[in-house]
């Protein structure tokens, strides 16, 4: 079981089972929404995850996801597209042990910052691992 929350610990929250898509993610949506150069992510089937403490805050990104975050203090948590209904996006660095869920790959390098170098050998592509 994973186990997460956000920083005040206002929300907390479980994971059980895979998760996939371990992925860092360069594009604009999470640069701007997080104030960071790329952001850490994994997937979990919905039906693994569940709230345990508060009730996430959220607001339409994009014309088709919608970002969970702290409404107290502001970390981003979630990212759930309507094209997955069955899934959703976890922040990696909201688990309390970040490091058992390491990335594997790089996405949407299309609009990766030109200041940051990566060298550490994982695949990257230019839009989703799925798209190529």
């Amino acid at each position: 079981m994973l186990r997460g929350g956000c920083y005040c610990g206002a929300i907390r929250y479980e994971v059980t089972g895979v998760v996939t898509s371990q992925s860092l993610c360069h594009c604009v949506q999470c640069r701007r929404t997080t104030g960071a150069p790329c952001v850490a992510w994994f997937t979990a089937p919905r039906e693994r995850f569940q709230l345990v403490a508060g009730t996430p805050a959220s607001f339409r990104s994009s014309d088709h996801a919608s970002r969970g975050f702290c409404a107290a203090c502001g970390t981003q948590l979630t990212f759930a597209d309507d094209n997955f209904p069955g899934e959703i996006d976890l922040t990696t660095c909201s688990l309390d042990n970040p490091a058992l869920v390491p990335p594997g790959r790089h996405i949407y390098t299309h609009s990766q910052l030109p200041w940051l170098k990566v060298a550490d050998g994982l695949p990257t592509f230019k839009h989703s691992s799925v798209e190529g």
